[in-house]
């Protein structure tokens, strides 16, 4: 029977010498890694389906492990999350977040038996993801130069996409009062990015990374969820991982057969093929 796969998530070495220690007496976890900040975990957690994080309520760098719990609250296959911490201040903030246990550290007599058949109920519940096969970008945030996406449309893809296109363009400009802003939090702060500063939205598993012209910004949201919220502002699913800002459209460039391809901005681009047949709806839509 698959173990529930466990990541110690601490600063302090002893704390996860002492966990991995008693963690290999129960049958049923494997612990598999350690990290010491939040950023070391969520890339670990894209190469890993976790079932468990112990992490400490102060990890390094500047995002908290009360903070990651907030990063992980929309993903699908969250792992539980065991805190760790040296006093009670945080307990309810981390219970609020959903968290399996909170253990006071180090335990009392006992007390880690109670955590361990909370997390045998939980592995009764959890199902594994599988890992991404498809995954060829940077999960580290770092951006590559002059990288780009090309993604192939059917023809029936190209008409839907120059009628997304139209109904952009055409739609009434009266929209209800809303901040035109996404927040998206980076080394422990929350960052207001405007909407017509995003590129495209690129979704991974449970999560999202949202491209700007120089940076992209891991972020907990779906993209389904960024779909609802952006279309009202000229954003298109062009593909089930992709939704692009329409008016970071840059480029018509002519291709072999007589086609032709739709480029966007950004340091890392988005390009879609268009038939020849279809190129002068398109010019027209977007002022070529």
């Amino acid at each position: 029977m698959a173990r529930l796969k466990a990541l110690l998530l601490h600063p302090d070495p002893e704390v996860r010498k002492v966990l991995r220690r008693k963690l290999s007496q129960a049958a049923f976890i494997q612990v598999l890694g350690e990290a010491v900040s939040a950023f070391e975990a969520l890339e670990l957690l894209d190469a890993v389906p976790y079932g468990a994080f112990f992490l400490g309520v102060e990890l390094e760098g500047e995002v908290s492990g009360i903070e990651l719990a907030q990063m992980l609250s929309g993903r699908k296959a969250r792992p539980a999350l065991v805190f760790i911490a040296d006093s009670e201040a945080k307990a309810y903030a981390a219970f609020e977040l959903g968290a399996t246990d909170y253990l006071l550290w180090p335990p009392a007599e006992g007390r880690l038996d109670s955590t361990l058949a909370r997390l045998k109920e939980f592995k009764a519940r959890f199902r594994e993801i599988p890992e991404p096969s498809d995954w060829k970008g940077s999960p580290s945030g770092e951006e590559t130069l002059d990288e780009t996406v090309r993604l192939n449309l059917e023809d029936e893809e190209q008409d839907t996409f120059l009628n997304a296109l139209k109904s952009a363009w055409d739609q009434n400009k009266t929209r209800s009062p809303e901040i035109e802003k996404l927040a998206v939090s980076l080394d422990g702060k929350t960052m207001l990015i405007p909407y017509n500063q995003i590129i495209f939205v690129e979704a991974f598993e449970d999560y999202s990374y949202v491209h700007t012209a120089g940076q992209k910004f891991l972020t907990s949201y779906r993209l389904k969820n960024l779909e609802e919220r952006l279309m009202p502002h000229r954003f298109f699913r062009v593909h089930r991982k992709y939704l692009v800002n329409l008016e970071m459209v840059t480029e018509i460039a002519s291709l072999p057969g007589s086609n032709f391809m739709l480029r966007t901005a950004g340091r890392t681009r988005i390009e879609l093929p268009i038939g020849r047949r279809r190129i002068a709806k398109l010019k027209q839509l977007l002022g070529f």
